[in-house]
């Protein structure tokens, strides 16, 4: 196969692309349930020489049945395209997802992107996958079209992890809820979180910390608090110390802001990307400034201390490049 490939749509699929090994699924996230899934296609592909590739849909189906978009998402196409990559796929396809496609018949969807644009060979899903009009389109669906159209269907089990099912939505209520641990175990790798450096308030600067600025989606509820981090820029990675919320200023919607150690250069514009590696502690109100810089240089001792004994959650985290080890 040639390098990685992206493809928007199944409009043109490349011919090195088709007579395929297909893991279909939302997969936010990418986490070890999801990893499940792709590493049986992987199999597959690999053992039959032929294209493997992720079949996912954006954006997320619950926030096009929504007023407003709503959900935490864990990662977005750009990110899911990335890990994608790195767990060694051919191809990553972004389906986009809107009402007429929920609409849309499941043998219609078999029809003209399985069969029709991807010459699909096989196909592995997860035992909890739906798809199509009223959410017709099984496993059990996909195994009977399959039999007809000439293609394999496996349907992987659901992943238990310490005592629950992996989900996507287990994951976001644990940084929801400050267990960055737990959560970073169930992705398989660290989280990130990435954006272009804004200018901020310069508070940091002041107070001895400069910080590099980026929002966040409004629909992340990521836990608020200190966070030791590992930055990449560009082709460099750095460590440094995070915080989302500023209790203390009355700021209703803070970016996040990172205090990447030992530098000192103007990035305004720039992207970011940030890997969450302990959460160190909640956000707190001081009574005066001079307080606050002391719990500073106690947070950036702590995150040194945890960027010190950092160690990858898998070879995944440290394919996608913020996580090396030795």
């Amino acid at each position: 196969m040639s390098d990685f490939q992206l493809l928007q749509g199944l409009a043109n699929v490349p011919a090195d692309l088709k007579n395929c090994v297909v893991a279909i699924g939302n997969f936010d996230g990418m986490h070890l349930g999801h990893q499940i899934i792709i590493e049986k296609m992987l199999q597959i592909a690999r053992t039959k020489n032929q294209p493997a590739i992720v079949l996912t849909f954006e954006p997320h189906p619950r926030d096009v049945f929504a007023p407003d978009p709503f959900m935490f998402r864990l990662t977005d196409g750009v990110s899911k395209a990335k890990l994608a990559e790195a767990m060694g796929a051919d191809a990553i396809a972004i389906l986009p997802f809107n009402k007429q496609l929920a609409s849309r018949q499941p043998e219609d969807f078999v029809a003209e992107f399985l069969v029709g644009a991807l010459g699909v060979k096989t196909v592995v899903v997860g035992e909890d996958f739906h798809f199509g009009k009223e959410r017709r389109g099984t496993p059990q669906f996909l195994k009977h079209a399959g039999r007809e159209a000439g293609f394999e269907v496996l349907q992987m089990p659901l992943l238990q992890a310490e005592n629950d099912p992996v989900s996507s939505s287990r994951i976001r209520a644990s940084l929801n809820t400050s267990e960055l641990d737990l959560a970073n175990r169930l992705l398989g790798y660290h989280f990130m979180i990435s954006g272009e450096v804004i200018m901020g308030d310069q508070r940091g600067r002041e107070l001895g910390y400069p910080t590099a600025n980026f929002e966040l989606p409004s629909t992340c509820l990521l836990a608020q608090g200190v966070y030791a981090v590992r930055v990449r820029l560009g082709d460099r990675l750095f460590d440094g110390v995070a915080s989302l919320g500023k209790p203390m200023f009355d700021i209703h919607k803070s970016p996040f802001e990172v205090h990447i150690f030992d530098f000192d250069e103007d990035i305004y514009g720039q992207q970011i990307e940030v890997a969450l590696i302990k959460h160190i502690r909640g956000q707190m109100t001081f009574e005066g400034l001079k307080e606050l810089i002391v719990q500073m240089d106690n947070d950036s001792k702590r995150s040194k201390l945890a960027l010190a004994a950092l160690v990858p959650i898998s070879p995944l985290d440290e394919k996608l490049g913020l996580i090396i080890s030795g």
